[in-house]
Order: structure tokens, then C-alpha cells, then sequence
């Protein structure tokens, strides 16, 4: 893809459940810490691109943080900034900037996303981060069904994909054990306990077949990503991670109950443009960070990225052993967002730049990885291939 952009640095914040701190501080916080990550200071920022803007609804799902809130914070100087919620997927934002500083717009570009969703339930569990009153789009389709959350259409797609290839719950659950084996080893994942099949299966129904664990942990915390022009790397303290390919096409119909094929979604098309724009197949790939938001969308984004072929997604991930930590293809080595916490997709290209530099620590891939793609989204979705150097 040739892109004259480079990952330089990654932050995150405190990541926890309801830890009730303005999210403006949590957001300061991921941002300085990933300036200094690439040896950088807010003198040197001339760009900011986020997801999904500066937005107060649902709750908790930005905590109003946009740009604007960031730029007047740190009193930046700015060439070039975006903010919004039409995007491919949450990596939009990283999307944007990369093309940005390609283009000559900026040369160090701050990319965050921030949630306070957590907080924002107070103590009236998931409910509470629902939209209210008059609603519009596709929930005007769903609402009036009782069926605002993502939970019930994401279960609608699992449950087709269990009729047609066999899928079955014992399968699916090695992605939610997985995510929990890696969170033991993350020390700022939110559940850590082990978690056993026996755990799984016994746990409350969500939305069949989706039960309690197949469900990602709303969180609050912050995470900065540093975009920085490829001219720069001779100031920078780290190898730099490189764009190998992007993958941002939508040609289904981005509404959730629509998708011509109810077995998988918006990463068929994201995946499909990624290998388009490279030279390096499945089998380089040495981690995978999937979105998780609920674990069939690990499975759909495992297929998307041709892993393994449509509908085999249950026997690939049967076992846990080939996406273990140790296994053929490491998947969401920080716990993802089923046990690390939900960071909307943020949280998992910090994880793929920290196994790319070796930062792992007790979680670390063994055998220095080189090559790790990050699949964001459901509906609409995007993906990056990213290279170590």
C-alpha cells in the first residue's frame, strides 16, 4: 500500500469498571502517555482524528469528548483534524489519519477513542446506556420490538451461522476462554479470574445462542494511537509499525438486520479489499486482534479474513488450541474485549502495537511477531494489516 504513515507510539488510561473520572482526564492521560511512547509532546501534534466525535448519546459511549475538547485541553496547534460516527468501523479514525499524514496535512497526528460506559450504568446494569425517547434509522425498526441492543441482532446472525454450518456453543465458547486465559496475563484487563467451558454453559442466556460470556465487559478508559509521517523515523525512539494494507469496503447494506448473508456482516467486504492490497496472504499473519464485541464476531471476522473458509469458523476455533496465545494464530492476546474491557476496537490496536514491539510482557507471542491484523466493526467495519519495521 505504500503508505508514507507509520504508527509511532500507543497509550492507554486507567482502564476499569466504573472508576467515575471525568473523561476528559482519562483521555489526557492516553494521550500523553502516547506522545511520550514516541518520544514526542503536544509542541509536535498538528493533527487529531477520532471516533466517534464529540457525542453525549447513548451514554457513555464518548463521554462528549471530541476534538475540540482535546485540541482546547492540551492547547494544540492544528493543521488537519476529523471527528465522526460514519466511519469504517472504529479504526475510521486511524483510517483518516494515516491518509492525512500521507497526503502532507500533518506530520504527528493524535488518533483516541474514549468511553465511560461503565460509569455511565451506574447501578442499573445495560439498560441504562440505551437510547431513550424518539428514535430514528434502523432502531426505529428495532425499539419498538424491545430489541435496542446489539445482543439481539449479533444473536440473530449467530444463530444462522448454527443452522447452516453445525456451529454449536462448545465451539464458540473457545473464543470467550481464550480472551479470559490471555486477560490472567494482562494486568489491566478487568476480568482475570479463569474461566472454565463448565463456567460458560451454565451462565445466564443473553440472547440465544449468546449467553452471559459471549458478551464484551462495558469499561471505562481511553486509548491513543500516534500517526506520524515516515520522514520522521529518524526521531523516533521505536521501530515503526507500518500500513501494509487497509481494508474499508462496504458493499452490503450496512443496516443490521439487511445483510444479504445473515451469517456474517460488514468484515466480508473490509477483509476481502485488505488482501487485495498486498502481497502477504492468511498464512504470514502471525496474531490476530478481532473485534469482540460479542465472541460471533470473532468467528465471522476469523472467516472474513480467510483463515479458515465461510462456515468453518466452529471447527477452526474448536478446542481453543490453534488461537491460543501458543497456537498457530493468536487471538486477542490483551483478553480482548470480552474479558480486557470494551475499548471499541481501540484497545485492540494497542494490543497488536505492544506484541509488534515486544511489550507483551507475560502475554507476549513468543517468537517476535512481525505481521498482526486488527478487524474493528460489525455492520460497517475496517481492518489494517500492520508490519513490524
Amino acid at each position: 500500500m505504500n503508505l508514507d504513515a507509520v504508527i509511532s507510539g500507543a497509550g492507554q488510561s486507567a482502564v476499569g469498571r466504573r472508576l467515575m473520572r471525568d473523561p476528559l482526564d482519562l483521555t489526557i492521560d492516553a494521550v500523553l502517555a502516547a506522545l511520550a511512547d514516541a518520544g514526542l509532546t503536544t509542541a509536535d501534534v498538528d493533527g487529531i482524528a477520532t471516533y466517534p466525535g464529540g457525542i453525549n448519546q447513548p451514554p457513555g459511549f464518548a463521554g462528549g469528548i471530541g476534538v475540540a475538547e482535546l485540541q482546547d485541553a492540551l492547547r494544540l496547534e492544528l493543521d488537519w483534524y476529523a471527528g465522526g460516527i460514519e466511519s469504517p468501523g472504529q479504526l475510521g479514525a486511524i483510517v483518516q489519519a494515516a491518509l492525512a499524514v500521507h497526503a502532507g496535512l500533518a506530520r504527528h497526528v493524535v488518533c483516541f477513542r474514549t468511553v465511560c460506559e461503565a460509569s455511565a450504568q451506574g447501578t442499573q446494569g445495560r439498560s441504562a446506556v440505551m437510547s431513550r425517547g424518539e428514535v430514528s434509522g434502523f432502531m426505529q425498526w428495532l425499539a419498538p420490538f424491545g430489541a435496542p441492543s446489539a445482543a439481539v441482532y449479533v444473536a440473530m446472525l449467530a444463530a444462522r451461522h448454527f443452522h447452516e454450518y453445525g456451529t454449536t456453543r462448545e465451539q464458540l465458547a473457545q473464543i470467550a476462554l481464550t480472551c479470559r486465559a490471555n486477560a490472567a496475563l494482562n494486568p489491566s484487563a478487568i476480568y482475570r479470574d479463569p474461566l472454565t467451558l463448565d463456567d460458560y454453559l451454565s451462565a445466564r442466556m443473553i440472547s440465544e445462542p449468546l449467553g452471559l460470556f459471549d458478551c464484551d465487559v462495558p469499561a471505562d478508559g481511553s486509548t491513543a494511537i500516534v500517526v506520524s509521517r515516515a520522514d520522521t523515523l529518524a526521531d523516533l525512539p521505536k521501530t515503526p509499525i507500518r500500513f501494509e494494507a487497509i481494508g474499508t469496503a462496504l458493499h452490503g447494506r450496512a443496516v443490521r438486520d439487511q445483510w444479504e448473508d445473515l451469517t456474517t456482516m460488514g468484515c466480508r467486504d473490509a477483509a476481502a479489499m485488505l488482501w487485495r492490497h498486498t502481497d502477504l496472504t492468511p498464512s504470514d499473519v502471525d496474531v490476530a486482534q478481532l473485534y469482540d464485541g460479542f465472541s460471533f464476531m470473532a468467528l465471522a471476522w476469523l472467516e472474513a479474513l480467510r483463515f479458515c473458509e465461510p462456515g468453518e469458523g466452529g471447527p477452526f476455533v474448536d478446542g481453543g488450541a490453534r488461537i491460543a496465545r501458543t497456537g498457530d494464530l493468536p487471538l486477542n492476546t490483551g483478553g480482548g474485549q470480552l474479558s480486557a474491557g470494551r475499548l471499541h476496537g481501540f484497545g485492540h490496536v494497542h494490543e497488536a502495537v505492544r506484541q509488534l514491539w515486544g511489550e507483551g510482557g507475560d502475554r507476549q507471542v513468543p517468537g517476535g511477531p512481525e505481521v498482526v491484523v486488527v478487524g474493528n466493526g460489525g455492520p460497517n467495519a475496517g481492518c489494517l494489516l500492520l508490519t513490524r519495521g
